[in-house]
């Protein structure tokens, strides 16, 4: 009797195999599609965010050839140093031509030059990146490790004496700003204790407060979100038929609470995380941390057009970036989730 190849034998595994190729194509071709509509979504988003905040930035008093001269020389400058300033950088012309200036280097890839130091705006990112990164990815990983034991216990022990301190040392964290937070540290590690510095970037010390200053309110929100996800969770049908069928404890919220419960988690950490690599403006200030925020913070303030545009630019890339990853992350928490929208 010869295999049925729509029922078993070699011919029916050669066709079964076939098929999950198949299915695994159409799959990469669906993420595929998902991507390229992200990207052509990006281009009008990030090109939008960056001359709105050059408009918003160029319709404010003042002019770049007064603020950049008086930060560099210590005085006033006479109205003949900032006319001679806006006529060496281009800047003696309409709005008009401004914005078809940029956007002629945008095509070529260039983003301009900084008014403050001379140097390729692309330069000074790759430079002041790496400080933020370093900061952010820190701050990060001590958020989650606080977050998820913290989050997790509270909601499997809910309304008990661990859920009331979990919570409250949750809102404690949501509720003191940063800045503030930041001081306190200072001023006992630093300044009473002097177990750690203060300002810089020089050595792993000089992480710590900054790092723990943002890891502190992140890991607050953070921990308040897996309480609640990992509750909603905990409350679920297929919950009960595995506890019914004698699974362990642990097993039920490793293996099946903890991956159906971070989809919203994941959410959050991604904008989370998208705002670190922007640059943690405040954090960055009070630290003296030399890293994307306290460099855009400050060409603000000197009026810095380059800067200002190809800075908002690329940091609306990274958040864009970012959130589509976390998009495609959907797909591995949750594989009922589809881009059907990709597929048309």
């Amino acid at each position: 009797m010869r295999d049925n190849p729509l029922v078993g034998g070699k011919q029916g595994i050669f066709l079964g195999g076939e098929a999950a190729a198949q299915k695994d194509l159409r799959k990469g071709n669906s993420v595929l599609k998902f991507i390229i509509r992200r990207l052509l979504l990006a281009a009008p988003t990030v090109l939008g965010a960056s001359m709105l905040s050059f408009l918003l930035l160029y319709a404010l008093p003042g002019n770049p050839g007064q603020a950049i001269l008086k930060e560099q020389t210590g005085y006033d400058p006479s109205l003949e140093e900032i006319t001679f300033f806006l006529q060496k950088h281009g800047l003696d012309v309409s709005l008009v031509d401004l914005c078809l200036r940029w956007g002629k280097r945008l095509l070529h890839g260039d983003l301009g030059v900084s008014l403050r130091t001379g140097e390729p705006v692309l330069r000074e990112f790759a430079s002041k990146f790496p400080a933020t990164l370093e900061l952010a990815a820190a701050a990060m990983a001590l958020a989650v490790q606080l977050a998820f034991p913290l989050g997790i216990i509270s909601a499997i022990k809910r309304n008990t004496i661990w859920d009331h301190a979990g919570r409250l040392l949750a809102l404690w964290g949501v509720s003191m700003p940063n800045f503030w937070l930041g001081l306190l540290l200072i001023l006992l590690f630093s300044l009473k204790l002097g177990w750690l510095p203060c300002f810089g970037s020089e050595t792993l010390a000089h992480l710590i407060l900054p790092a723990l200053t943002l890891g502190t309110g992140m890991a607050a929100s953070l921990m308040r979100l897996v309480r609640a996800s990992t509750l909603e969770v905990l409350h679920q049908d297929y919950i009960r038929t595995a506890r019914a069928k004698g699974l362990r404890e642990s097993s039920i919220i490793w293996k099946h609470v903890l991956k159906n419960a971070l989809i919203p988690v994941v959410t959050v950490l991604g904008l989370q995380a998208g705002h670190l690599l922007a640059g943690t403006v405040v954090v960055e200030t009070v630290f003296a941390w030399p890293g994307v925020g306290k460099f855009l913070i400050d060409s603000i303030y000197a009026r810095d057009y380059p800067v200002i545009q190809g800075f908002v630019l690329i940091i609306a890339l990274l958040f864009i970036t970012i959130n589509s990853v976390v998009d495609l992350v959907y797909t591995w928490l949750d594989p009922r989730i589809r881009y059907h929208s990709a597929e048309g």
